[in-house]
């Protein structure tokens, strides 16, 4: 049960990566037609990566509403999520050297993810208690965005290669289509608990609203 799980989520986050690398709007503002052959790939793998690691983080989320048998589940889920996606790449007939790559890549970009949102949550927290008083309901809001912005945050960073300056519409591009992954995939695990997710919907809105001030 576990495994078709696995294979199914890490199939959903290809799916979604895919579909956001063709959308015209993210090929125009990525530049994908004046790059080489080898990056774009990059960047595709990148986006892979992305929505993969998302669905690790949110699996292991302090604040996921869910039993603690449930709980216990997703955190066995969690470990076959990477194990899944290199499974489906060797029915592809991928090289066993390119998927000891990709292995790496997964494990290193986790990481890296999970340690950035202990500096994303701090700059949020920022710029809420700058506009008002940070309460509980802030807090829990803040809490429940880290995971998405934290990977929109490296994602961008990884696709620009660190020249992220005057890429802003990009960003949005990244953190709108891994938004919407996570907000549906959230509602799922849930069991249909929106009330907290769509108080997120606003903040996201909010959080876009202000790169487009800037």
């Amino acid at each position: 049960m576990v495994e078709v799980t696995a294979a199914g989520l890490s199939q959903a986050a290809a799916a979604s990566a895919y579909e956001l690398f063709c959308g015209k709007e993210f090929r125009a503002m990525a530049r994908l037609e004046r790059l080489s052959h080898g990056e774009r790939d990059r960047i595709f793998n990148e986006l892979v990566v992305a929505f993969l690691v998302l669905i690790m983080l949110l699996l292991e989320a302090p604040d996921l509403r869910v039993s603690r048998e449930l709980r216990n589940y997703f955190a066995d889920l969690n470990k076959r999520i990477p194990e899944a996606y290199v499974e489906h790449l060797r029915t592809l007939g991928v090289e066993s050297n390119h998927i000891g790559d990709w292995e790496k890549l997964i494990s290193m970009r986790y990481e890296e993810y999970a340690r950035d949102k202990h500096a994303v949550r701090e700059a949020a927290m920022k710029i809420e208690s700058a506009e008002k008083r940070l309460d509980l309901d802030g807090l829990s809001r803040i809490q429940l965005l880290v995971p998405v912005q934290a990977v929109s945050i490296g994602c961008h960073h990884h696709i620009c290669r660190g020249n992220t300056d005057g890429q802003d519409d990009l960003f949005k591009q990244i953190l709108k289509s891994l938004s919407k992954f996570y907000v549906e995939l959230r509602i799922r695990l849930e069991g249909g608990k929106i009330t907290p997710l769509t108080r997120a919907r606003v903040a996201l809105r909010r959080m876009l609203q202000r790169r487009r001030r800037r």
